[in-house]
Order: structure tokens, then C-alpha cells, then sequence
């Protein structure tokens, strides 16, 4: 099973199950942690390969790399902790996951909170996903991790972000991060189905206004989808709960707090 961490709250029966993103791990949270267990039930998770799941992660070598397993995962773990309800806070790829577990157990979701989510790749990041795809296996994971967070995050900024997400990046193995990028090989299909199906429940998406990357997409999606809605984080960019903590948490905990 998936390393995990908890923290329980003496009063709240909700729970907030953290997920971070690809290359990151659940020490990237570190700037919401204090404040959302004052209020919840708090589930860190480090997914298959990052953090201190990389000792279990051997389990998966015959398992596929696909977003349904890995969202299994995550559930996994819930039923372990008998948690029969969360809500979910996601960042970058964590939210692909989360759309994910959606589907795999709607029941077992009580709200999203999206932090500078995926929701469509524009032509800039397919040229990014071409290029990874067709050097990931020659090219030193690092190298590619670095320019890939440089595009995405370029601003002066941005730097703790980029650095944090390096540093988290460094502790995977390059067979590991070939795994994980493998992923992006199905996104197109799957964002898009994601694009047209509303799961109907509750959804926040919480998106620095410097995200050009997917902002845009994000912006026209709410549009179509009766229970999102969309918070521009102002003077941010891609990584936004690292990057303006206040505004995002405030934001996400009276959200959560409203659906609960």
C-alpha cells in the first residue's frame, strides 16, 4: 500500500485527502497542512514511485502505469482507513486523478478542489509531451523535468515552485519518471472525455492568473459544467497552493466547508 500520513481532527467527521502531482510528493502540501487540519480530518498520500511510497512501488512493476490504477491506489488506501467519504485538493496532474477516482467511485467523493489543473492541453504542451515522449528514454529525466518546469513556471516568481518540484523530481529514478511520462500518451483522449461529461458534484478549480498553460482551457470549461466554479489566484502562476498559500487556502477550506 501507498505511504500515507493523517491527521485527525477531535470534532470534524469530514475528511480532505491531499494529491500532488507527478514528480511531487506529499511534502509539497507543507503551506496547507497546519491550517486544514484546524478544520478536517487530514489524508496526505505520496502516489506509486514519489515520496516515501518509492519502497512499495516494485509491487506495480507488472501492474500498469495507467490513471485507473494509480487512482486505485488512492482508494486503496481510503478503505484501508474505512474513510468512506473525502473531500479531494488536487495540484497539476493530482487533479487528473482525481477526475479519475470520479469515475472509478463518484460515492466516494465529496467535492474537488483543483489547483492549477489539467484540463486540456493547448498546442504549446502537446509539443512539450511530443518532445518528452520522443527523449525520455536517452535524455536524463532531470534535465527534461527542469525545462518542462521552466515553460510551465517561467516567472522570477515562480522560482520557489520550480525548485521545490526539482527537488521532489531528484528523489525518482529515470525508469520511474519513463513510467509516469508514459502517461501523457493517453491524456488526450481521456481529458477530452472528461471535457464532456460533468460529474455533478461540487467542483472548485483554483488557477493562478499567470497559468497560461491551462488557464484558458479551464476558463471556457467551467462554462459548460453546472457545479464548477472557477478562482483566479492573482499574481500566480501554475503551482498555485505553493505560491499564494493564503488565497488558496482560505478559498479551498470555505469552499469545502460549504459542501460539507
Amino acid at each position: 500500500m501507498l505511504y500515507y500520513k493523517t491527521y485527525d481532527h477531535a470534532d470534524s467527521t469530514e475528511w480532505v485527502t491531499f494529491i500532488h502531482g507527478a514528480g511531487g510528493s506529499s511534502s509539497i502540501w507543507y503551506k496547507q497542512v497546519k491550517e486544514f487540519k484546524e478544520h478536517f480530518n487530514v489524508l496526505l498520500i505520496d502516489l506509486r514511485g514519489h515520496g516515501k511510497s518509492q519502497e512499495v512501488f516494485e509491487r506495480y512493476f507488472s501492474n500498469e502505469y495507467n490513471f485507473e490504477n494509480i487512482s486505485a491506489d488512492v482508494l486503496e488506501v481510503m478503505d484501508h482507513l474505512k474513510i468512506q467519504q473525502s473531500h479531494f485538493v488536487g495540484i497539476s496532474l493530482g487533479t487528473i486523478l482525481m477526475r479519475t477516482i470520479c469515475e472509478l467511485a463518484p460515492d466516494r467523493v465529496k467535492s474537488l478542489v483543483m489547483g492549477g489543473a489539467v484540463t486540456r492541453l493547448n498546442v504549446r504542451s502537446k509539443l512539450l509531451v511530443g518532445l518528452g515522449n520522443a527523449t525520455k528514454k536517452f535524455v536524463p529525466y532531470m534535465w527534461l523535468y527542469r525545462f518542462f518546469a521552466w515553460i510551465i513556471m517561467p516567472r522570477k516568481r515562480n522560482q520557489e515552485s520550480r525548485i521545490l518540484f526539482a527537488n521532489q523530481a531528484k528523489k525518482l529514478c529515470q525508469k520511474e519518471f519513463v513510467r509516469w511520462f508514459g502517461l501523457t500518451y493517453k491524456l488526450n483522449p481521456l481529458l477530452r472525455y472528461f471535457n464532456e461529461n460533468d460529474t455533478k458534484l461540487p467542483t472548485l478549480y483554483v488557477m493562478g492568473d499567470e497559468d497560461y498553460m491551462f488557464l484558458p482551457q479551464v476558463m471556457q470549461l467551467v462554462k459548460n459544467h453546472s457545479t464548477s466554479s472557477l478562482q483566479v489566484v492573482p499574481n500566480c502562476g501554475h503551482v498555485c497552493n505553493v505560491e499564494q498559500p493564503e488565497f488558496f487556502n482560505s478559498t479551498a477550506i470555505n469552499f469545502i466547508a460549504t459542501n460539507s
